[in-house]
């Protein structure tokens, strides 16, 4: 018994979900205080503002984190590699430029299509940390190719101190959106010093591409999993923005921030240690397996008990840490909540196919599922922000659960393509 615990615990899956839940954890017993700040400081309009910036940078950020080079360093051979770093460094300038460009040329649109002006200029100044993410991206890439996932663990706790230490200050200053802005910009610099500090590679200082296609042929996948996962995980909140209110769209943000925003973070944390961790037994069939069984194992264990436990105490929690002016959001939070329940499975099925350069079966699952639950939410959105919610549990439950069954028969009995027939 002794022995199996020693294995457990020696197991890099298991220290690296380790790291990052340590991290987590201090994160969000930060944002708890947070969240109370805001909860009681800001209006509901407010916080409808602050879900349209979110779900613009969000945006940005899965071409910068999600989908730009990381997957294809992470999943490189040894001898490929070293021609892909500087070419790597060079593209994520050309791409990180013309985010923050276009994002700055958006800006005034969007705040037009939401008849919101003064959301222009936060708009701008939102994306202004697209332009430090080359200085370290590079070295991110490597450090999880290497399994230290560690040093990101201590990454996200820093930026968290302080990135949301400033947010409390500027709120408490009567700040509004910009108690959000402002720290995001402050918290950039955490990712630079940490992940600069720990990893030697420096570009060499001389400009090239020779091998971009390598990086683009493998990251369009990713990217386009993570534009559609992204355009999911948004949709709600672009309809209800665009069908109701801005006051009811500050109710559904709050309960999805409240509710699923704990289990995501868990299932963000298991997705980016799965992915490195399939990675290293990519080359034998069998080892693969049990990678990924024990990965499922894994999500299953983290996932269950925090969202059952976070829906059923809501009732509780959210009048006493929140205020009793978001009682109205606790139905809505708890359905939301329990959608999450299938999410980390699908993940880690779609990293599976990552692993064994099957991206566009994943892509091509996430048109069928993106398309489905967009014209699913339309229809609910002609009723009301609760039936929304409803939609999207029975969507993610029924859907998900089958994406992850025919991924794990696919991959392991040998078959060349993914069908859901």
């Amino acid at each position: 018994m002794l022995n199996k615990v020693k294995r457990l615990f020696s197991d890099k899956l298991v220290k690296n979900i380790g790291w990052l839940t340590a991290s987590q954890i201090f994160r969000r017993v930060i944002r708890i205080a947070l969240v109370v700040v805001l909860s009681r400081s800001l209006s509901t309009e407010e916080y409808g503002l602050i879900a349209i910036i979110f779900a613009i940078t969000d945006f940005a950020n899965v071409f910068i984190q999600k989908g730009g080079i990381a997957p294809k360093l992470i999943q490189a051979s040894k001898e490929e590699l070293d021609g892909l770093l500087d070419t790597a460094y060079w593209t994520n300038w050309i791409l990180c430029l013309g985010i923050f460009t276009l994002q700055c040329l958006m800006a005034f649109p969007i705040a037009l299509f939401y008849g919101e002006p003064e959301l222009t200029f936060p708009i701008i100044v939102a994306a202004t940390p697209y332009l430090v993410n080359p200085f370290y991206a590079v070295q991110d890439a490597l450090i999880r190719r290497e399994n230290r996932l560690e040093i990101g663990a201590i990454a996200t706790a820093v930026s968290a101190l302080i990135g949301q230490c400033s947010v409390v200050i500027f709120a408490l200053m009567g700040l509004g959106i910009w108690s959000i802005v402002i720290p995001a910009v402050i918290a950039q610099s955490c990712w630079f010093i940490i992940y600069r500090k720990n990893h030697a590679w420096r570009p060499s200082g001389k400009f090239t591409l020779k091998g971009y296609k390598q990086i683009f042929d493998f990251s369009k996948f990713p990217l386009g999993i993570e534009l559609l996962n992204y355009l999911r995980s948004n949709m709600d909140y672009i309809l209800i923005g665009r069908f109701f209110s801005v006051e009811q769209l500050g109710i559904y943000f709050f309960s999805f921030n409240a509710g699923l925003g704990l289990s995501l973070t868990a299932i963000n944390m298991v997705s980016n240690s799965v992915f490195p961790y399939l990675c290293e037994a990519r080359e034998n069939l069998s080892q693969l397996k049990k990678s990924y069984i024990r990965s499922l194992t894994i999500c299953a264990a983290i996932i269950f008990p925090l969202v059952i436990t976070q829906s059923s105490l809501a009732p509780i929690y959210v009048p006493i840490v929140f205020g009793e002016k978001w009682i109205v959001a606790i139905p809505i939070l708890i359905i939301v909540c329990i959608s999450g329940l299938p999410r980390p499975f699908a993940l880690v099925a779609e990293q599976l196919l990552l692993t064994v350069d099957r991206g566009l079966d994943g892509l091509k699952w996430n048109v069928f599922f993106t398309t489905l639950l967009t014209i699913s939410i339309i229809i609910a959105a002609q009723f009301n922000i609760t039936a929304v919610a409803v939609v999207v549990l029975v969507v993610h439950l029924i859907c998900l659960p089958l994406f992850t069954f025919f991924v794990s028969k696919s991959v392991f009995s040998g078959t060349k393509s993914l069908s859901l027939s």
